[in-house]
């Protein structure tokens, strides 16, 4: 039996588990009666645009904030009746780092790690491991206010992993940040799987939800449109292959008529058309013998952002 006063839980049930999860700011219904199950070890995601919900679960799953209605268990724990206990458990990477920028490096995680009442040597030999973790043993020293975003980024996640949690919760863990820093980012999170710890985030990009997560949630409008793996939603609601048209923003709609029948289906978009097919190269070659001649042409694999797309009607970055 799992002893849910301390939340120790067996790796084979759920670590967090809603049911008909409400939010509500006065009329306004932030998220809407969504269910959801996290099993230990595995990378979740919620993926949708910004103002979906997606920040709004996740303080309510790290106990910052209560739920209006439905239930909501983490590590075998009420949110709304442990918060204290449960938020000691996790780690917690907010949208918008909270580094004290007169610190140094180490001390910003010596700091932080003091909160959890664990002794000095503890603390300080946690922070060492962590700098190599992070890839910042060389800026062991440097204040905060002198590291690059990528950096400030990485300690944020280090910081947070100092009471070496059972979760870890990241909220749009790489927005603001270069492609080679993403990368980083992700090649440390990746790690932090292998090694058994549960992930959870949020972002609103479809490359990292397909890099990172096992399984995810789209959501849109405070309720959950689709349910899986990156790989099964996108068999489930789009084309092995996507070709990108542009004819110009006045004629984009126009060619979308020549180009009925080709594919299986067709998107228009303000600056382009999209048609879906399992063979992008003969469904460019078909519009290309119907005498259509775009601005611009590309063949690409589908992505989640086909799959928000397809079920919303509109872009995951709208």
């Amino acid at each position: 039996m799992a002893d849910t006063r301390k939340g120790l839980l067996s790796p084979f049930v759920s670590v967090i588990r809603a049911r008909s999860l409400t939010k509500r700011y006065g009329n306004f219904l932030a998220v809407d009666g969504i269910d959801f199950d996290i099993e230990a070890g595995e990378s979740f995601g919620f993926l949708g645009p910004n103002g979906a919900g997606k920040s709004t679960t996740m303080r309510m799953i790290s106990a910052q904030s209560t739920r209006t209605s439905g239930t909501l268990d983490v590590l075998g724990l009420d949110t709304n009746e442990y918060g204290p206990e449960i938020r000691a458990q996790l780690g917690i990477v907010p949208q918008a780092d909270q580094l004290d920028e007169e610190l140094r490096v180490f001390d910003n995680l010596t700091t932080y790690g003091r909160y959890f009442g664990f002794s000095r040597a503890h603390v300080r030999n946690r922070a060492e491991e962590l700098l190599d973790f992070a890839q910042l043993r060389e800026k062991r020293g440097v204040r905060v206010s002198e590291l690059s975003g990528g950096m400030k980024r990485r300690l944020t996640i280090a910081r947070g992993l100092m009471n070496s949690p059972k979760v870890f919760l990241l909220d749009e863990p790489t927005t603001g940040l270069d492609p080679q820093a993403r990368h980083i980012l992700w090649d440390r999170l990746f790690r932090l799987k292998e090694q058994g710890t549960t992930l959870v985030l949020t972002t609103h990009f479809m490359d990292e939800a397909e890099q990172l997560c096992d399984r995810l949630v789209v959501v849109d409008k405070g309720v959950i449109v689709a349910e899986g793996s990156p790989r099964s939603l996108i068999q489930q609601y789009s084309t092995r292959e996507v070709v990108e048209l542009r004819f110009g923003s006045s004629r984009n709609a126009w060619a979308a008529e020549q180009l009925v029948g080709i594919g299986d289906r067709l998107e228009v978009l303000p600056d382009r058309v999209l048609v879906y097919a399992d063979h992008g190269e003969a469904a460019l070659e078909s519009a290309v013998h119907r005498g259509l001649e775009p601005t611009s042409s590309l063949v690409r694999r589908s992505s989640l952002e086909d799959v928000f797309l397809r079920l919303t009607g509109r872009s995951l970055i709208e």
